[in-house]
């Protein structure tokens, strides 16, 4: 018995922060120990599940709750601490005085879609093993009006948005982090009139839109169309000094260096700190994360290596990165949305609320996949840019009887702040973000 090896899992995830409608947290667990990726699936919301069978371990997650792990060596065995969050592996490691072992780079992302099965057989342990549990199909829609494909999206996000209010945020008030873009306003739109229909007073609601300095277009963009809607009375600004912004201590929080995402996750703590500190009470927060993903709606010009075809014949890019068997798959930290939803996953997890971001849900995703976007742009960069206005507005009509206004995108860390508050804040380079992260290890 002496020779042979013996495995422990420390199990740092809190189950209550997932929202599973169709079943209990530990029949869901019980599912993904079976591996049955098609059981996993049926898992109806956003999840991160930990089974631990023997020496086998196994994670399922969706992109809205990350998981992330460490194995620590032993003398008696393989040691598998699991959390969401890089400092919590850490600072277990500290207090076990394992800390040597450690380095930020050797932790490691599950990534969402995937049940992530691990052996703990002693060392050197293989490699984790992927199998996809969600893959929606690509260009499933023969239908090419937008209108249609339109009100079959976003008739899956109001579903989701639905069940949350009834299941979830079931009282108290519900906050829209909202820069009156499409993904934002439309979540905004959806809400309200969800509330409406299952009888509960639209005075639960409130945009909150975030101005630094008094500057930034967004301001501005909400007011218009708000009252465009005679809606305006849910806006509800939140001023901030230029020196609430703190780059630094978003790195810290988001434990990532990349460079949007970090401008991005900045404001939001700013965002969210004026929310906390106006209302020390306020719990639920819904935001429109994951709409430009959905519909594939960013700039391919600016990444150099990204073509739209690359785009537009890889499922999921956007989501989830280049794959988990690609040599640009990133082991510490994922890929696509599954890495980057730490921007808005941590800044509300951080200061106390409860973050939802319907457009993450598989429910929703799978009906955006199987759009024919080849057929209805031709491979046009502006035809796919213009579609994703036609569909969401054609949809929230649909749905609500309501004419969204449409803006020109923009991000929201541009949108909040002048352009010479944000080009002064913020440095240029990415090795600037990495020397940061990398000091809180040091």
């Amino acid at each position: 018995m002496n020779n042979q090896y013996v495995s422990n899992v420390v199990d740092l995830t809190n189950p209550e922060k997932n929202v599973i409608y169709n079943m209990t947290h530990e029949e869901a667990v019980n599912i993904v120990r079976s591996g049955d990726v098609e059981a996993v699936r049926k898992i109806d919301g956003q999840f991160s599940l930990v089974s631990v069978d023997g020496k086998t371990i196994r994670m399922a997650r969706s992109i809205g709750r990350p998981i992330r792990y460490f194995i620590a060596k032993l003398p008696a065995g393989p040691n598998l601490i699991i959390a969401e969050r890089i400092d919590v592996i850490y600072n277990y490691l500290k207090k076990e005085g394992l800390d040597d072992q450690f380095h930020p780079s050797y932790t490691r992302m599950a990534p969402a879609h995937y049940i992530t099965k691990i052996e703990l057989l002693g060392c050197p342990d293989p490699n984790p093993v992927y199998n996809r549990f969600f893959t929606p199909e690509r260009n499933k829609f023969s239908n090419e009006d937008p209108k249609q494909i339109g009100e079959n999206y976003i008739g899956a996000l109001y579903e989701e948005i639905k069940k949350w209010l009834q299941f979830r945020a079931k009282t108290g008030p519900v906050g829209v982090t909202f820069s009156a873009g499409i993904d934002s306003g439309s979540v905004f739109l959806l809400t309200y009139h969800a509330l409406n229909e299952l009888g509960e007073s639209p005075s639960r609601l409130k945009a909150f839109t975030l101005s630094i300095d008094g500057d930034g277009a967004d301001l501005l963009q909400a007011r218009k169309f708000l009252e465009a809607l005679n809606l305006g009375i849910f806006l509800e600004p939140i001023e901030v000094d230029y020196s609430s912004l703190d780059w630094k201590k978003a790195v810290k929080v988001v434990e990532d260096y990349k460079p949007l995402d970090i401008q991005s996750a900045t404001m939001n703590l700013s965002l969210l700190q004026g929310i906390r500190s106006r209302y020390p009470d306020w719990k639920y927060i819904i935001d429109g994360d994951g709409g430009d993903e959905n519909l594939k709606d960013y700039p391919i010009e600016e990444n150099p290596e990204l073509t739209i075809r690359s785009v537009l014949n890889n499922l999921m890019l956007y989501h989830e990165g280049w794959g988990v068997e690609s040599i640009k798959h990133s082991l510490t930290y994922s890929g696509g949305l599954s890495r980057g939803y730490m921007r808005t996953f941590t800044p509300s997890d951080f200061l106390g609320f409860e973050g939802f971001s319907p457009y993450t849900l598989p429910n929703v995703i799978e009906i955006s996949e199987g759009i024919p976007y080849i057929d209805m742009t031709n491979w046009d960069h502006q035809k796919l840019y213009d579609l994703k206005g036609q569909i969401v507005s054609s949809g929230i009509k649909s749905v609500t009887g309501l004419d969204m206004p449409v803006f020109q995108k923009r991000r929201f860390q541009h949108g909040a702040a002048s352009a010479k508050d944000f080009n002064r804040h913020f440095p240029v380079k990415e090795i600037a973000y990495r020397k940061e992260f990398l000091s809180n290890y040091e």
